[in-house]
């Protein structure tokens, strides 16, 4: 009887890992194959495979409509936003896991409570600063939203990451004659490059597709971001499903590799965050 109810305990948990799979992977696939169908093979068979493979399409999608300024401008702003975060925040991480003050605590819990707040409930305080410093419609406009909306995520990661280092070393290389700077650049960093890595991974994939404020605080294409292009590519590939289906894979290609290579340590950087510290 107990083995016939592991077995039945065991079959039920991998239906439904199947079926979270399927759902979560099925847009995607259904996305990357309708690319490659004609106009007609989608509204006639939108489930079936393609019957040829043509990148015709992507060349198509990538000489035309801006889209490579779309990319460059998704690019810059998301990697400058990502390194800007980890250099500025790493600091804070560091200086909250290993010394002692008043208020540490309490710090800690503003920075990550951060996290809990719906990003549109910060739309007008942004708005107005954004406009206040003339930076709307500019790149910089959008990476300093960025760079600040990855306070708590950065804050929450390296501080465990930093907290997980034994001080022991610390005191080594304070006995070695090291200070402040040259601890934490040439020992602590480099230890905690797993954190690091995790923190800019995820920093950098959501920066990449965020949609909101790129939608909210800029209106040339001369500074808009592949997500929001997006919309545009809607209304000029509106009876051309072929080429918005390309479009909707260029967009999505990147954050899924970065992922895939990436997700063991993601994950067990962010399950280690929530033991350690």
């Amino acid at each position: 009887m107990e083995k016939l109810k592991k077995t039945f305990m065991y079959t039920w948990m991998y239906v439904v890992m199947a079926f979270v799979v399927i759902v979560c992977l099925f847009p995607l696939l259904w996305v990357v194959m309708s690319s490659f169908k004609t106009n007609g093979e989608i509204l006639s068979s939108p489930f079936s495979l393609p019957t040829a493979i043509s990148f015709e399409p992507y060349i198509r999608v990538l000489s035309t409509n801006n889209f490579a300024l779309y990319g460059l401008n998704s690019l810059m702003i998301a990697t400058v936003a990502t390194v800007g975060s980890l250099l500025i925040y790493a600091m804070g991480a560091y200086a909250i896991a290993k010394f002692n003050f008043p208020g540490k605590n309490l710090l800690y819990v503003l920075f990550t409570i951060t996290m809990l707040v719906p990003g549109h409930t910060k739309t007008q305080p942004i708005f107005s600063l954004v406009m206040a410093l003339n930076l709307y419609d500019t790149k910089q406009g959008l990476m300093l939203v960025y760079l600040s909306g990855g306070m708590a995520m950065c804050m929450f990661v390296l501080r465990s990451a930093f907290a997980a280092i034994p001080k022991e070393m610390s005191e080594a290389a304070t006995i070695d004659g090291a200070g402040f700077f040259r601890t934490f650049w040439q020992m602590h960093l480099p230890l905690a490059k797993s954190g690091m890595a995790t923190t800019g991974i995820l920093m950098f994939l959501g920066n990449w597709n965020e949609y909101y404020f790129a939608a909210l605080l800029t209106s040339s294409a001369k500074n808009r971001t592949l997500p929001y292009a997006l919309a545009f590519f809607n209304e000029a590939f509106a009876y051309d499903y072929t080429r918005m289906f390309a479009a909707l894979t260029l967009i999505i290609l990147p954050g899924l590799i970065i992922y895939v290579f990436s997700q063991e340590q993601v994950q067990m950087s962010v399950v280690s965050s929530g033991v350690k510290g």
